[in-house]
């Protein structure tokens, strides 16, 4: 007998058992807490992103505003190195300005330790009070036997110069004459106060003492832009009946 022939049955599926999810330690994953490898770049059940680039923190309302905005950004600490900067800057200005006077006369004494002194002759001599025959500006004559008379304590010589100039040193010869014999017969001035007048009218004053004995005797003073000097004869020792103050020389030296 013909057969025919028998629908066809689709195999049925075979069940299996699902596999243990294997534990793995790692970072676990922000949206479902899955732990995933470090190596892993997203999440393995949900596909997260595991390290999303962190976003940078919002600028400072100043910051928005140009041109701050293009010169620094947020936690770049630019800004801060700027700040530093200008600090040490403004610094460093202040302090040159307030060191400046010491750093200026530290260059000239070095200057004038370094160059050779030259004598430089006043253009007038005024006097406040001259013995007879013993006029003020026999102290610039080069001469050491002739002297300057003075009538007391408190007389003064002004000598002024041409044109300013640095004064190194000045030499005075004290007493009627460098000569020991003819020294102390006159009277002497033991302190001298010198009043240097400067281009622009500034004043620089000094005391000078003076050491009770015949020759030169050499007073560094160091005054730039020297317009006049003026010298004021203090504590006379010698002064007596028919004596007065003598002073021989007075010697002026600037930088060659």
């Amino acid at each position: 007998m013909p057969v025919r022939p028998a629908k066809p049955v689709a195999p049925r599926p075979v069940v299996r058992s699902a596999a243990e999810e294997e534990e793995t330690a790692g970072v676990p994953c922000p949206a479902c807490d899955t732990p995933n490898a470090p190596d892993r770049r997203f999440c393995r059940r949900c596909a997260t992103p595991l390290n999303p680039a962190a976003k940078p923190e919002p600028l400072p309302w100043w910051r928005t505003v140009w041109p701050f905005r293009r010169r620094t950004r947020a936690s770049s600490g630019r800004g801060v190195r700027l700040l530093v900067i200008l600090a040490v800057v403004a610094a460093l200005c202040v302090g040159g300005f307030l060191l400046l006077p010491a750093g200026r006369a530290l260059f000239e004494d070095a200057r004038d330790k370094l160059s050779k002194a030259k004598a430089v002759t006043p253009v007038s001599i005024e006097a406040s009070s001259e013995v007879p025959r013993h006029p003020a500006k026999n102290t610039t004559d080069g001469l050491n036997d002739r002297y300057w008379g003075a009538s007391g304590e408190g007389a003064s010589v002004t000598y002024t110069f041409r044109k300013p100039f640095r004064l190194v040193d000045l030499i005075i010869t004290n007493g009627a004459s460098s000569s020991p014999e003819e020294y102390a017969r006159q009277a002497r001035a033991l302190q001298l106060d010198l009043e240097v007048t400067t281009r622009d009218g500034t004043k620089h004053n000094k005391k000078i003492t003076l050491s009770d004995k015949p020759g030169p005797q050499t007073i560094p003073t160091r005054i730039s832009d020297a317009q006049t000097v003026r010298l004021v004869l203090r504590q006379a020792t010698g002064l007596g009946p028919g004596r007065h103050l003598a002073l021989a020389e007075v010697e002026f030296f600037q930088r060659s």
